[in-house]
């Protein structure tokens, strides 16, 4: 995650901001926090609050999804069988008509 360079490098100011503890410690504290802030900001890290409100949106959004999920398989399945169910019926009615023509065509010939 965090180069070993960064590491190097913080490690390099926070030793340079010690060497001078002869000041007060407040000035070498202020130093050292100046410098890990600074590395901080170019991790690019986020706030824990930042972070919570992140995985309650993913977290909805997942939830959300999912129900999306379970609609277009029920809408799959739905046309699956209404398409099963058009071929079978279409199958049927030629069958029907024959049957039809032929009474109607047998009741002509009888004339």
């Amino acid at each position: 995650m965090v180069s070993h360079d960064r590491i190097s490098r913080l490690a390099q100011q926070i030793g340079e901001r010690l060497q001078g503890a002869s000041q007060a410690p407040e000035e070498v504290q202020k130093g050292i926090q100046q410098v890990v802030k600074g590395a901080f900001d170019r991790l690019e890290l986020v706030s824990r609050e930042d972070f919570d409100i992140l995985m309650d949106v993913l977290q909805r959004t997942r939830a959300r999804v999912e129900a999306l999920e379970q609609q277009v398989a029920a809408l799959e399945t739905l046309i699956e069988e209404r398409t099963a169910e058009v071929p079978a019926a279409s199958a049927a009615a030629p069958e029907a008509s024959e049957a039809h023509e032929e009474d109607a065509g047998g009741g002509e010939a009888g004339r």
